[in-house]
């Protein structure tokens, strides 16, 4: 069938089982990033992609996704240690450095005019995608999954009251700490292929798209995870037949999902 006939071809083979991977993932994550009101952190976090190939490139280091991650994990911890010592608003520090890194990151690799071969990474190509490149997502979705089994009730103790996680013995600084660098992870990552502009939308939308229609919190899980997926299948077979970049096209499909729930979500009083 004509439908179908995007899987006759290897890199979409790729492509497809990295949306499977990738998209549960980001709707997984996006719940709690929704719930800790975070969207400005993980958007830093993308923009840092940046900052983090430019050091790399100062530091002659040939593999910029190493840079990438090492950069990112650092910056997210030390976003979370800002945060919770400056009195100032957590959005406006996370907007100050964000906007840091990524002038920093600019001006580093468009020194001589040299920034065009690195602007591929700002839309992304799931469609590059490498067997290789596909274990490493199976193992930090491994990962991520292990981390959300065994840890997911006290992070969501620590989102919900600080103190009151605290007086429970659970290590606020540590759990908060193991969520940045996961988030990192999974943008880093992630982004070669999503793209900078768009990777804070994926994790975001499919999360806020579940809240506007669940009522408990087994049912915001299942709709966002659920969500996801279906915008990163269906926005990856659009793109192959339309002939548009594979990541706004999931984007776009989950913004049409969200404005969707959102409309039946009032009209129901969920």
């Amino acid at each position: 069938m004509e439908v179908f006939s995007w899987l006759e071809y290897d890199f979409m083979k790729y492509a497809f089982l990295a949306v499977l991977i990738i998209t549960p993932l980001f709707g997984l994550m996006g719940t709690m990033i929704v719930n800790r009101k975070m969207a400005f952190f993980s958007d830093a976090l993308g923009h840092s992609a940046l900052t983090g190939i430019a050091v790399g490139v100062v530091f002659g280091v040939e593999n910029t996704g190493i840079s990438m991650v090492v950069f990112a994990v650092v910056f997210a911890l030390c976003l979370n240690q800002i945060s919770s010592r400056i009195a100032a608003s957590t959005d406006t520090v996370i907007s100050v450095f964000s906007s840091c890194s990524v002038a920093l990151g600019l001006a580093i690799l468009s020194k001589g005019g040299n920034f065009s071969k690195y602007s591929g990474i700002l839309v992304g190509d799931i469609l590059s995608i490498t067997p290789r490149e596909i274990l490493y997502l199976v193992l930090i979705f491994i990962i991520t999954l292990v981390f959300w089994i065994f840890g997911f009730n006290r992070l969501l103790a620590v989102s919900l009251n600080r103190t009151l996680a605290g007086s429970r013995r659970i290590p606020v600084a540590l759990m908060e700490n193991l969520f940045a660098v996961l988030t990192a992870l999974i943008v880093m990552v992630s982004i070669k292929w999503v793209g900078i502009l768009i990777i804070n939308a994926l994790l975001i939308l499919p999360a806020a798209s579940a809240r506007n229609i669940s009522e408990n919190m087994r049912e915001y899980h299942f709709f966002s995870v659920l969500f996801s997926l279906f915008s990163g299948i269906l926005g990856l077979i659009i793109s192959y037949f339309v002939n548009v970049a594979t990541g706004p096209s999931i984007v776009i499909i989950a913004s049409v999902i969200y404005f969707a729930t959102y409309v039946w979500g009032r009209k129901n009083n969920v």
